[in-house]
């Protein structure tokens, strides 16, 4: 039994692939969390009862939709030998739909559009990271994979600095935002979403350039959706025998990667209406989170090589229930308590996520990485109905026993059930499982 060792590549690839992260990383920082969903539940929905509630069934509705597709999309990748070219397919997806969310006007009876259009690009973006993770074993090598891994994840979170800092001072801040554009009809803030396009399509450019192609599988025939479908069963059966642990990390991590999706899918909704922070205050903080988030995975993807990847995310998923239980308990002393455990939460995000693709990278048989990460993506980020369902619950829960509807910091607790269900089903994976070769 051996564990496959990556082919050499060259620097500027791997380079070029990590440049990714930095690339996509306004979605994510723009427009899943620290800008568009602020701006969606509170400027635009104004009036509208409960927006955080709707904001989580949207996120619920968009889970269960990229379920059905992922596995199918890496199955067919592996085949076709197209993984760079279904990446930038989706990347482009990805920047018109962030474009379009300019056309979002501070009007209720935009509300649904925003939903909308926040639903199709978490389809999109979850899509695009099946064919990103599964490039991770050709640009790396067994010695370096953690600390590429984790290298690549703490870029997107400086870019995700550089672009809140872009936003605060070109857009936010200033009296008279850059390029003369004012501040009638959040027209400020909506520009920042054209930006956030223009940043993602830029910084893409150097992966179309330089990350090779893998080749058609040998014999590999068309077939039709229906036929993937047909085939994916068969496929599951052999990783099972030919990778057991893998297969059963990805039926555990499936669970805490989902809270992981909805710490960031709902912490600045957390921050604004729970602790009242304005759009500019949310900002500083989402550049705080970055910071201290590129430390923590800098230094878990150091560690993942030394410790491993299972223990760098126990350690980190306890860590997060820890600092999350902060945020709750003592929220009484207002909004020091979110920069004091809510900055402490965004250390241990990281470190979570970038040794979760690292351990699968590591551990899936060569050949089938796009399949096995179309299935990452399925039983974890692709569950995302349940970390939406869950905040969804857990509010209406408050609001129905407690009264009234300003309960949103109770969403915390249906976000942490998940944690701690995950946690225990990861605890049963083998920490260095041996691979059998295809």
């Amino acid at each position: 039994m051996t564990i496959n060792a990556a082919p050499k590549i060259n620097k500027r690839a791997t380079l070029s692939w990590a440049l990714w992260d930095w690339a996509e990383q306004p979605y994510p920082t723009l427009m899943q969390t620290f800008i568009f969903p602020v701006y969606l539940t509170g400027t635009v929905a104004a009036g509208i009862k409960n927006a955080d509630q709707q904001l989580g069934w949207a996120t619920a509705i968009a889970g269960l939709l990229l379920a059905l597709i992922a596995p199918v999309l890496g199955r067919r990748s592996d085949e076709t030998g197209r993984r760079k070219l279904w990446l930038l397919i989706n990347t482009g997806i990805l920047v018109v739909v962030t474009a379009a969310s300019f056309f979002v006007e501070p009007k209720p009876e935009y509300f649904l559009m925003g939903l909308v259009l926040y639903g199709i690009g978490s389809v999109i973006q979850e899509s695009a990271f099946i064919n990103y993770y599964a490039m991770l074993k050709g640009v790396t090598t067994e010695k370096n994979i953690g600390r590429i891994s984790g290298y690549a994840w703490g870029l997107g979170y400086v870019g995700g600095i550089i672009l809140l800092l872009i936003s605060l001072v070109g857009f936010v801040l200033p009296d008279n935002p850059w390029f003369g554009i004012g501040k009638e009809n959040a027209i400020h803030v909506r520009t920042i979403f054209l930006f956030a396009a223009a940043w993602i399509l830029v910084f893409t450019i150097p992966l179309l350039l330089w990350v090779p192609e893998i080749a058609k599988k040998a014999g590999a025939k068309k077939e039709s959706i229906l036929q993937s479908y047909a085939g994916l069963y068969n496929q599951l059966k052999t990783l099972r025998k030919q990778a057991p642990e893998t297969f059963k990390f990805l039926i555990s991590s499936a669970v805490y990667r989902d809270g992981l999706a909805g710490v960031f899918t709902f912490g600045a909704v957390l921050g604004t209406l729970s602790f009242g922070f304005d759009t500019q205050s949310i900002i500083f903080y989402g550049i705080g989170a970055n910071i201290v988030a590129a430390i923590g995975a800098a230094i878990g993807g150091r560690l993942d090589d030394i410790v491993g990847s299972r223990t760098v995310i126990l350690g980190s998923l306890i860590g997060l229930m820890v600092s999350a239980s902060g945020v709750f308990f003592f929220r009484d002393y207002g909004q020091i308590t979110y920069w004091v455990f809510g900055l402490l939460l965004t250390l241990f995000v990281g470190p979570a996520q970038a040794s979760s693709r690292t351990f699968v990278a590591r551990f899936t048989p060569v050949g089938r990485e796009g399949e096995v990460f179309g299935l990452y993506q399925t039983t974890g980020r692709a569950i995302s109905f349940l970390s939406g369902t869950m905040w969804a619950l857990s509010i209406a829960a408050a609001n129905y026993f407690l009264g009234g509807d300003k309960n949103t910091i109770y969403g915390i607790w249906g976000l942490m059930l998940i944690l701690l269900v995950g946690t225990v089903l990861l605890s049963r994976v083998h920490p260095r499982p041996a691979v059998i070769d295809a």
